[in-house]
């Protein structure tokens, strides 16, 4: 069983490469508030709709202290092409090895169809200024997330 985070939790940090050919360290985003989410695959519906959503909150997001990262198991090569064919403004980290899906507690076994099988769990956190977890959301739904994320964040919707 994936042993999951919870608010209070130091979030686990992570150096991971971007869609950009640089790379992204939660260290170097401490002072702000992050949020990091976790999704399955780029260009596939759900995940579109998810990364779409928050590229269309980001002005918002980032107007209240928040940095949005999106990590997902795809490489660099492919988040680059998510990017630019969805025009995302929001960054894009791989983690092929899934090693900080599996320290999130965001990879692992779930239902899918029906179907117990092993794979990305799509999940939110919110990281505060000192590195600790203020929010752990698993199973979230890629549809309307961002909206319900905010409202929990006490931001206007």
């Amino acid at each position: 069983m994936t042993t999951r985070l919870a608010p209070g939790d130091a979030a686990p940090d992570f150096e991971l490469p971007t869609d950009d050919g640089g790379k992204i360290r939660l260290k170097d985003l401490r002072g702000g508030k992050v949020i990091v989410y976790f999704y399955p695959a780029a260009m596939t519906p759900g995940c579109t709709k998810q990364a779409c959503d928050f590229t269309d909150n980001i002005a918002s997001l980032t107007s209240a202290g928040y940095t949005v990262v999106g990590i997902s198991p795809d490489t660099p090569t492919r988040l680059a092409k998510f990017r630019e064919r969805d025009h995302l403004t929001i960054a894009l980290a791989s983690d092929a090895d899934k090693k900080v899906m599996q320290s999130y507690g965001a990879f692992g076994e779930k239902k899918l169809y029906g179907k117990v099988v092993e794979g990305v769990i799509r999940s939110t956190f919110v990281v505060d200024e000192k590195g600790k977890v203020e929010v752990a959301q698993y199973n979230v739904k890629a549809t309307g997330h961002v909206a319900k994320l905010r409202r929990d964040l006490g931001l206007d919707a």
